[in-house]
């Protein structure tokens, strides 16, 4: 049974159009688009079989079969990375797991990915299941930032027993003091853009109407949660490496000088 690897990817970002496109310079100097560092964050994933860039964008089906990805068209009425990667689906046949890697998420380690895996392979009584990190102080200093600064960044995540979900949210959840050191940790959790998916559970989803919560906050799980499935969360360790997603123009400058600091990216 396979695990296969899809990289939703769409043009018309409310936030920042043209974002899987958007040019990162690495330590090398070589300035390669988003949708090129995400697919081979990808590829570095052991025991993924397959990666596949899904979008309904020629540019950016263009960018993708240029680097060498699988390409996988889909229609521009989704909603949202999850209904792309449902009809994805349709054409991969027998797949035992898909793994949802958003597009603006380039500096996922393989390790959370391949722990993401583990931990849904080990509850059979989960159908979807999601990575969380625990922030330290530097992390949640720049979660508020982005807030305080009218940005919408990076979302949290509170989870109860059985590591099941019991909200995310654009706003730093839950409530705490301010922390210690940078490096200290906090009682906040980063979640981290990726999905694991049974089948199943993905052909649900888009049976599922939207709600309030998801239309609110802006963010495609919650229609689980609204309607009664449970996420499982996964928690990852960082092990020093540095964790962002590009989701503001900002956040460009940010994640190279990330980048420039990571050995052999």
């Amino acid at each position: 049974m396979s695990v296969v690897i899809v990289i939703p990817a769409r043009y018309a970002s409310t936030r920042f159009p043209g974002k899987p496109l958007v040019r990162l310079r690495g330590p090398d100097g070589v300035a390669r688009s988003l949708i090129e560092r995400t697919w081979r964050a990808g590829m570095a994933v052991t025991g993924a079989d397959r990666v596949v860039v899904a979008t309904d964008d020629d540019r950016i089906a263009a960018e993708a079969r240029g680097f060498g990805a699988d390409v996988a068209m889909t229609s521009p009425d989704r909603a949202n990375g999850t209904e792309r990667c449902a009809e994805a689906l349709e054409s991969l046949g027998d797949v035992e797991i898909v793994v949802n890697l958003q597009g603006d998420a380039p500096l996922t380690p393989a390790w959370f990915i391949e722990d993401l895996v583990a931990g849904l392979r080990a509850d059979p009584g989960a159908g979807v299941a999601t990575p969380v990190l625990r922030c330290n102080g530097a992390t949640l200093d720049a979660l508020r930032a982005d807030r305080r600064e009218g940005r919408v960044g990076g979302t949290t995540a509170v989870f109860g027993a059985g590591n099941r979900a019991l909200y995310f949210s654009k706003e730093v959840v839950p409530y705490c003091e301010a922390p210690g050191g940078p490096d200290d940790p906090t009682p906040v959790f980063h979640h981290v853009g990726v999905y694991a998916y049974r089948p199943e559970a993905l052909r649900l989803y888009t049976s599922l109407p939207a709600g309030p919560l998801e239309g609110l906050e802006g963010l495609e799980q919650l229609r689980f949660l609204e309607h009664g499935h449970p996420i499982l969360c996964v928690e990852v360790e960082a092990r020093g490496a540095e964790f962002w997603e590009l989701n503001n123009p900002e956040d460009v400058a940010r994640i190279e000088r990330m980048l420039e600091r990571r050995v052999g990216s």
